[in-house]
């Protein structure tokens, strides 16, 4: 990204779609077809469109292994899988569900939509953000590639020592999941830090930080918290493959070492993680809940702020995870409080979710119904960890299916139903086409009652002593009911899945036409056609107001957004830099081209990590030399570039 004068950037009153100026951006943003287009594409569209297909993926995956995890807890004393079988199972559903799909999905929402939302042709780093998705699809790959073999990880998804110690755990299977991780916690980093400078320099002008979606609240917060947790847990897993193979004893007692030092490190990311899970979610519904309502959101500042506030508290709450290991009665007290106190943000975005329904005109279509549905399980979800908060609740409910039905309302109540219901609501917007109303409103009862019939049980049962992690259980204690509902629920929340999945391909082929704006929603991506041009905007807008799309209805005779004249920027790959706070222009970036320089960097780095699996030390060298190779021609500056910097300089 190179900053260019602005003195050359005439003012365009409009391109009309088919001029000969259109087809000249088009040719400059468009990635070429075939392959290599495919490897490498840097557009931040299709590297969206790729991180939701990969993510809903790996949620069919984990979905499968639920289904199979309870058949065989539907009844007493059932043997569908050996102990072995059901432990691999368990570990890998975890993992695939909380690292491989819930982040990933959101960051699919995020890398379409940040520069629509912001009025920029691209993110800030395109080929990093190729980079990330690449990584991410690795990381995914390098951590099931062996699960045909039963050589993945067993020691469940939080992977504590001493049962994940080479003395009991041995094989590859907990080498493979630290690596992985390691692996997967580039991905993440990079990612957060391109969507940080995204916001901060790419915006439209007159793009204050006070006018953006609270999405991009909710995936800057997570972001920020990402870059300061993900490195606890890589260090965690880099620590824990030297104890496995190099004769290191961080996490061993008798070497002066501490089983304890990984629960903190992991759960210091762990729990500002299952944030980054929630807040892009929350922001998700927080947009586009009003626009159902036709109203703006209620408490816009308010609800932002409570975002922040929620990450901040959240770095402070880790040992509420640990309440029954014997710490300190002091420290106790001090994480229940926080605990309990980071539900006030919560709390606030529920009345201002309640609010925004109550004082609009709800549409009682299917988007509609998602997110009314997700705020009915996000109070459901939230209560329940509330509860947890209080030490002496806690160590009753620790290690009980009351804490496994806490989790999975936060993970597919307050994760997947915005999603679905982001989908639903964007779905025009990426396609050009709408999903079907009928199936879909099917679509969200299903899913709805099932997610209830399968999680609310678990409550029953964990109050009735049942632990987690379980294989199996006898006839007698009371759970065969509770297991039995939670099956039945499963299974029928799948069908819903499936639903989804059969609306998403009838109406590819057979949807409505949508428009470029079919809710008469507010905000700057639905200013473009739908789907959105390479270029995304074919000039530069100005923005005036926080709903540029509404001022004729909530400002009349304010000054007005100009979304069709502005700068043109057709001298290359090129997007306007401006000020952080209040959107001030600043320079013209000229953005790098597609490349095949990440896909080739992801190759020679995860070629490099299975050579660490497997001690095969001239694969790692071999890989490190094109590591270096492909990073040279990534960042080897191209004559274009140089010829623009020196003119911008003239």
């Amino acid at each position: 990204m190179t900053g260019i004068e602005l003195s050359r950037t005439p003012v365009i009153t409009s391109v009309p779609e088919g001029s000969d100026t259109a087809r000249r951006l088009a040719a400059i943003w468009e990635t070429p077809p075939g392959l290599r287009g495919f490897f490498s594409s840097v557009d931040h569209k299709k590297i969206g469109v790729r991180y939701l297909v990969t993510a809903f993926i790996f949620l069919l995956a984990g979905g499968i292994e639920a289904l199979a995890l309870r058949l065989q807890l539907a009844g007493p004393d059932l043997r569908l899988l050996t102990p072995d079988q059901y432990n691999h199972l368990f570990t890998m559903h975890g993992l695939t569900m909380i690292f491989l799909y819930a982040l990933p999905i959101l960051s699919g929402f995020s890398n379409y939509l940040w520069p629509l939302f912001l009025g920029a042709r691209d993110m800030a780093f395109p080929r990093l953000n190729a980079f990330s998705y690449w990584v991410y699809v690795a990381a995914g790959i390098f951590l099931y590639v062996a699960l045909p073999f039963q050589r993945t990880p067993d020691a469940g998804w939080f992977n504590y020592t001493p049962y994940s110690n080479h003395h009991y755990d041995p094989g590859l299977g907990i080498d493979i999941y630290a690596l992985g991780m390691v692996l997967l916690g580039i991905s993440t980093t990079v990612g957060s830090i391109n969507f940080i400078v995204t916001l901060l320099r790419m915006k439209a002008p007159g793009m204050a930080i006070n006018r953006v979606p609270i999405i991009i609240w909710g995936t800057l917060t997570a972001s920020v918290g990402n870059i300061f947790s993900v490195p606890a847990v890589s260090l965690a897993f880099l620590m824990l493959w030297l104890d496995r193979n190099y004769g290191t004893r961080f996490f061993d007692p008798a070497a002066g070492g501490h089983p304890l030092l990984w629960q903190h490190l992991f759960w210091i990311f762990g729990h500002p993680w299952v944030y980054a899970l929630v807040l892009p979610a929350q922001g998700i519904v927080s947009d586009c809940l009003p626009v159902h309502c036709r109203r703006p959101i209620v408490g816009y500042t308010v609800v932002s702020l409570a975002t922040v506030i929620t990450m901040f508290i959240g770095f402070g709450v880790w040992v509420h995870h640990m309440f029954a290991t014997g710490l300190p009665p002091q420290s106790l007290s001090f994480f229940s409080a926080a605990s309990v106190v980071i539900t006030i943000p919560s709390a606030i975005a529920v009345f201002a979710w309640i609010a925004t329904i109550y004082m609009g005109r709800p549409v009682f279509n299917t988007p509609f119904l998602f997110f009314a549905g997700f705020i009915v399980l996000f109070v459901i979800g939230g209560v329940s960890g509330f509860m947890t908060a209080s030490v002496p609740v806690d160590w009753q409910l620790t290690d009980t299916y009351f804490v496994v039905a806490h989790l999975h309302y936060v993970l597919l109540g307050i994760n997947l139903f915005p999603v679905i219901g982001g989908l639903y609501h964007w779905f025009p917007k990426m396609s050009g086409r709408m999903l079907d109303e009928r199936l879909g409103k099917w679509n969200f009862w299903v899913m709805f009652v099932g997610v209830n019939l399968a999680f609310f049980p678990m409550h029953i049962a964990g109050l009735l002593g049942m632990p987690r992690r379980i294989y199996t259980y006898s006839a007698g204690f009371g759970w065969e009911l509770p297991n039995l509902l939670t099956s039945v629920g499963s299974f029928l929340f799948a069908a819903g899945v499936l639903l989804f999945l059969c609306n998403l391909a009838y109406s590819l082929r057979h949807g409505k036409r949508a428009g470029a704006n079919p809710w008469d929603a507010p905000s700057l991506e639905w200013a473009t056609t739908s789907p959105p041009p390479a270029y995304n905007f074919s000039v530069i807008p100005t923005v005036a107001s926080r709903h540029p799309l509404w001022e004729d209805r909530l400002l009349p005779g304010a000054p007005a957004s100009r979304l069709d004249a502005g700068p043109l920027l057709d001298q290359g790959r090129e997007t306007m830099v401006t000020t952080a706070l209040d959107g001030t222009p600043l320079a013209i970036a000229k953005m790098p081209g597609d490349t095949t320089a990440p896909f080739f960097l992801t190759v020679a780095l995860t070629v490099n990590f299975a050579g660490m699996l497997l001690h095969l030390w001239w694969v790692c060298a071999a890989a490190a030399a094109v590591t270096l190779g492909a990073t040279l021609v990534w960042l080897w500056p191209h004559a274009s570039l140089a010829q623009a910097v020196e003119e911008g300089h003239a």
